[in-house]
């Protein structure tokens, strides 16, 4: 059965970094509802999950992704490129450890936030340009290569993360909105989407996709693919520039 790691929102949510877009007024009470449903969603379609320790203190600390990359049977702990959230590394570290993974971590100068890879296959892409740095990428480069990953270095400067811009189908096809990806020929294969949210999809295996509600023009374009969107709202998470990516750690050794 796969295993996603999760975290719990902070209390604090609202005070979560922005930098891209405007803040709204996020209503805590609603995010812990459609954490819940996304949670759900991820047990409803066969996943099991483990929950990383919440801390109160890091608004941001929901959006566990940022604090690792798995590819085979390693974790590299990221070093986020944000000073403020680099207390939540130390928890979700001990959590995947705890899953029999192998740690490796990204080490000063380098910055790295998981958010900003896309794994297709063995081609890792990474966003350089916002919280993750040339240094960050090469330490990242040198933790997978003797697993055979071709880390290739893509720019990000129009959102946050690079999956933000971009995710991907499982036959391996890049989607993105094209107004937010910097440089379409950087990757093999990219078939545009009609919403900034249909640019975000989990693999949740069998041609399921789970995705946000905001992109409701996208789950038809998918579902005239062969694919099954599974439809969350995550609204509140979305006003701090979160998608459905970024609540979740996937772990499918």
């Amino acid at each position: 059965m796969p295993t996603a790691l999760i975290r719990r929102p902070s209390p604090r949510l609202a005070e979560g970094l922005v930098t891209h877009i405007e803040r709204t007024a996020v209503d805590l009470g609603l995010a812990q509802t459609q954490w819940q449903e996304y949670v759900d969603a991820l047990h409803a379609t066969g996943w099991t999950t483990v929950e990383v320790p919440p801390i109160e203190d890091c608004p941001d600390s929901v959006f566990i992704e940022d604090t690792m990359v798995v590819y085979g049977d390693l974790a590299v702990i990221a070093r986020a490129g944000a000073n403020e959230r680099r207390a939540e590394a130390a928890a979700a570290e001990e959590t995947v450890a705890d899953q029999g993974y192998r740690i490796l971590r990204i080490a000063d100068p380098g910055t790295l936030d998981g958010g900003d890879v896309l794994k297709i296959g063995s081609t890792i892409y990474v966003g350089q340009g916002g919280r993750t740095n040339a240094a960050g990428i090469e330490h990242l480069r040198e933790a997978f290569a003797p697993l055979g990953a071709d880390v290739r270095a893509v720019p990000v400067r129009k959102v946050l993360h690079l999956k933000s811009a971009v995710t991907a189908l499982p036959d391996g096809t890049v989607i993105g909105y094209e107004p937010l990806v910097d440089d379409v020929a950087a990757f093999d294969t990219f078939r545009p989407v009609p919403e900034e949210a249909g640019a975000h999809v989990v693999l949740l295996g069998a041609d399921r996709l789970l995705m946000a509600a905001s992109a409701p023009k996208s789950a038809e374009l998918f579902a005239e693919l062969g694919y099954t969107p599974v439809v969350v709202d995550i609204s509140e998470f979305e006003k701090l520039e979160g998608c459905v990516t970024c609540l979740s750690v996937r772990l499918r050794r």
